[in-house]
């Protein structure tokens, strides 16, 4: 959306202090733990921009609160995957042997909005050393949810994602849908023998660069499916909808949701192995 249309279509403009008294009012609290995804142009004409949403959101967790995003970086991944767009076939080579590794402190993110990346150069930030999945943090559990996170099964047991489960964090849908509940991921390590791949990307080992081929499950297509799970569990949970600003916004337990989303897909993969509709 242009920043035109944006101002025309916001009724007045959103500020620190009414984007947090429209969190507390979905919610959200002090002393939180909360993975957000996010969309800021969902909001409206914010003043300020993203780093006013997360002003915002650290009002309302305060001090004992943190503040977890996603920061992913799928584009460093091998160029044979790639498909928006392709690259020739004679460039991966050299693509591979060029791609700077992940550099937690640098590399932007990419396709997870404005509000993450402030989240990720904020003073204090923590981030994890996926080269594909890490996330960031702000708050006092930040430096614990971003220690450790194995290059195989990124979104697993062991990641900060497995993490986040185990400390009942709540999860935030702040302008977006299931579609983007990261946590749903969780739920597909807890399957039995679900399919798994390989990825590439340039990463730090043992102090060097180097282009690493790591194991991870076949991830599920979350466009297609997490919004109907999604839609499943509203009709069994209970889940705290609200406006922050102009964006419809979700508050809900990880942990029911990753508990839930476990049998669920379960079902589809039973399902779609029958050859029946999920």
């Amino acid at each position: 959306m242009t920043e035109q249309r944006l101002i025309a279509n916001t009724p007045e403009p959103r500020t620190r202090q009414s984007l947090a008294h429209d969190l507390l009012r979905l919610g959200l609290g002090r002393g939180d733990l909360v993975l957000l995804h996010s969309s800021l142009s969902s909001l409206g004409w914010v003043v300020g921009g993203a780093p006013a949403v997360v002003l915002a959101l650290l009002d309302v967790l305060g001090p004992a609160g943190t503040l977890v995003v996603p920061t992913q970086t799928g584009d460093n991944s091998d160029p044979e995957d790639w498909s928006r767009p392709p690259v020739p076939k004679a460039w991966w080579p050299l693509i591979r042997a060029a791609m700077p590794a992940y550099d937690p402190a640098i590399t932007p993110t990419r396709g997870m909005g404005r509000i993450p990346e402030a989240v990720r150069t904020w003073p204090g930030a923590r981030r994890s050393a996926h080269p594909q999945v890490s996330f960031a943090a702000l708050g006092p559990l930040a430096a614990e949810l971003t220690a450790s996170h194995p290059l195989d099964d990124g979104l697993g047991e062991q990641s900060p994602l497995g993490l986040l489960y185990r400390r009942e964090a709540k999860v935030l849908l702040l302008g977006v849908g299931y579609d983007s509940a990261t946590a749903i991921h969780l739920a597909e390590y807890r399957q039995a023998g679900m399919p798994r791949g390989t990825f590439g990307a340039a990463a730090t080992v043992e102090g060097e660069r180097r282009w690493t081929t790591c194991s991870d499950v076949d991830h599920l297509d979350s466009g297609e499916l997490f919004p109907a799970l999604g839609k499943a569990y509203e009709q069994q949970h209970l889940v705290l909808r609200g406006k922050v600003g102009s964006a419809a916004a979700r508050l809900l337990p990880m942990r029911d949701l990753v508990d839930f989303a476990v049998p669920w897909i379960a079902r589809h993969l039973a399902s779609q192995a029958s050859g029946g509709n999920a």
